[in-house]
Formats: C-alpha cells, structure tokens, sequence
C-alpha cells in the first residue's frame, strides 16, 4: 500500500512551510560548498575572485572566500524582492568590470537560487562565471552549477540575519 501526500491546505501561505537556517548551520553549508568547489576553478583548480550577490551571498561568500584563501572579493547587487514578493530582477550596482570580463575564473555566491531570475540577470553579465549557492529551489536549479542543499520550491528558508532571537513560553507553560 502506498502512501498518499497530505492535501495542500490553501489557507497556509507560503512562508509557512519554513526551513530555518541558523548561525551554525549555514556556516557549515557554506564551509561544505568551498570544499566541493575546492580544485575545480579553470586556473589549475584556482579561483580568480569571488563575487558575493548581496545581501543574502555576502556570509557565504566570505566563507567560501576564507576556506579557499581567495583574497579578492566584490558584490553584486540585485534586488529581486520587495519584502516577501518577487518582482523584475534590477542589478544596483555592479562589480569592476576589468576583474569580471566574461566571469571566467570568477565564482559567484548567493545564499538560496529560488525562481532563478536573479542568477539569470548575473549569468547574462558574466556567462563564464560559476554559479554556486547553498541552498537550492526545484525552479531555479538549473541556473546553479554547484549547491549543497536543495528544498521544495514551497519551503520559505528563514535564515539567520532575518530573524531575532526571543524568549519563548515552554510548551507547559509557568508554574
């Protein structure tokens, strides 16, 4: 006998299937991605630079940046949400053009590849890069070359800098 899944409940929003990131965790995600990306840049296994998409790339990013000793560092900004709504995809600003070229030897980070647009816009400006996240949705998957981690595209992922740590009642309550 096979199992059937729960029926979706239509009143539950999105974010409510939460997967939540602390600290720790996504420090060792990330310390997991620099060890798969280890050797495998196209200057005999080396990384020119690491490009961090801000905000939710730059802990990654410095991860990955420390682990593999790679000492020059930029961002690229790209707004893709309005709170919890996507919207069109916009570079804010840019890394230096004379150290990205095509992105060759470059290796852009991000924290989560969701519906893709964001990696998408990055991949046209520098179609040599190398595309790494941590965390992967089904929709946005084939836009990254190297994740650790994939969730269902209805999981909101809740990571460490978006939240605040707070006292919480126990389960029985006070005496």
């Amino acid at each position: 006998m096979t199992a059937t899944p729960p029926a979706k409940d239509p009143s539950r929003l999105p974010h409510e299937k939460g997967f939540h990131i602390s600290w720790d965790q996504i420090h060792r995600d990330s310390r997991a991605l620099a060890w798969r990306l280890d050797g495998h840049g196209p200057d005999d296994g080396a990384w020119r630079a690491v490009v961090a998409i801000t905000r939710g790339g730059m802990a990654p990013a410095m991860i990955v940046a420390r682990e593999l000793d790679i000492r020059t560092v930029d961002t690229i900004s790209i707004k893709s949400y309005d709170h919890q709504e996507q919207s069109e995809a916009k570079v804010l600003k840019a890394p230096d053009p004379e150290l990205m070229g095509d992105g060759t030897g470059i290796l852009i980070v991000d924290d989560l590849v969701d519906s893709g647009k964001t990696l998408e816009v990055v991949r046209m400006l520098y179609p040599s890069a190398h595309f790494a996240t941590v965390y992967a949705k089904p929709k946005g998957r084939p836009q990254v070359d190297t994740f650790i981690t994939e969730v269902s595209q209805d999981t909101w992922i809740f990571f460490p800098w978006d939240m605040a740590l707070q006292y919480v009642e126990p389960y029985r309550g006070r005496d």
